[in-house]
């Protein structure tokens, strides 16, 4: 049973209060999930994830080979002969899911929308995490921010930001990365390993993008369907933005609309991909009719070689 929660009396009636079908997908995501995270990321992400740097673990005698600069004086002194100071990589790492749940996340033509591959993806990244023994906390945001839960570790911390990132239905449609960014500065002062997995339909948030990616290992995750890139011809169709309600009527029987259609969108894909080179930032794309799985294979192996 994935909610043996140690919480709160509370806790366990607002568990048991989830619908069944809820409990399953977080089960089922849960398994998913850990067979990737057991099979083929967990040595990756600990070699392209480094700590906050090195702590002090004990003293011992010097040996031929050793670095000098290691000499442990105050030991040494004492003890007449001379000892070096050996440390280890401090390991714990902060990890934050910021999440783009705005109206346009539910968008989804293939086997799922947006939003599910989201969490599906941050609960993968979640259980890496805490096999690793790192602190993970969740963002949610629209135009606001939405949810915050503060970084925590183990499984049954990691099962409430998956459970979270299923049932949460935002109050807010529309989409402001800047904000999301901003306030993710605030809550998380110290150096995080920052997945912000969204659709990225927005703009305005350059200079917010930077300023993150100088503080914190930033890692974007983009969200794409298909029919946002290509049109069928199927006649006259009626598009609404999801976040505005705003509706135009298309006739997608013609090729130069079609056409149109495609290189707009190119367009805004190249942009977006120039936007966050400049900030520095590592991408990871994703699509609704393709499998997660490969992409973050790649974006791994890519890191791994990079620190080599």
């Amino acid at each position: 049973m994935p909610w043996r929660s140690p919480e709160t009396a509370a806790g366990w009636r607002f568990a048991a209060m989830i619908p069944k079908e809820i409990l399953r997908k977080v089960r089922r995501i849960e398994i998913r999930t850990n067979r990737m995270v057991n099979e083929t990321l967990a040595g990756r992400y600990h070699s392209v994830f480094r700590g906050r740097g090195m702590e002090f673990s004990e003293v011992r005698e010097y040996q031929p080979g050793d670095d000098i600069r290691a000499i442990d004086w105050n030991v040494t002194s004492r003890m007449g002969h001379p000892y070096i100071k050996k440390y280890v990589e401090e390991r714990e790492l902060t990890v934050l899911l910021a999440v783009d749940c705005s109206a346009s996340d539910r968008f989804g033509t293939a086997s799922q929308t947006k939003g599910e591959m989201a969490a599906e993806i941050a609960a993968l990244i979640a259980f890496t995490a805490i096999k690793n023994n790192d602190r993970v906390g969740l963002l949610m945001f629209t135009d606001q921010v939405e949810l915050y839960v503060p970084p925590g570790k183990g499984v049954e911390h990691v099962l409430r930001v998956v459970r979270e990132l299923l049932i949460f239905r935002p109050g807010h449609m529309g989409t402001s990365l800047a904000l999301g960014l901003e306030k993710l500065s605030k809550m998380v002062r110290k150096r995080a390993v920052v997945f912000l997995i969204s659709d990225f339909l927005d703009d305005g948030y350059e200079r917010q993008l930077r300023l993150a990616s100088r503080r914190h290992d930033l890692i974007a995750v983009t969200l794409a369907d298909q029919r946002e890139e290509e049109l069928p011809s199927l006649g006259l169709l009626r598009l609404e933005d999801a976040e505005t309600g705003r509706e135009i009527v298309v006739d997608t029987s013609r090729r130069g609309v079609r056409r149109a259609f495609a290189q707009a969108a190119r367009e805004r894909r190249e942009a977006r991909s120039g936007l966050l080179k400049r900030a520095g930032v590592d991408v990871v794309d994703v699509r609704t009719d393709h499998s997660y799985e490969r992409p973050l294979l790649q974006f791994f192996r890519q890191r791994q070689r990079r620190f080599r």
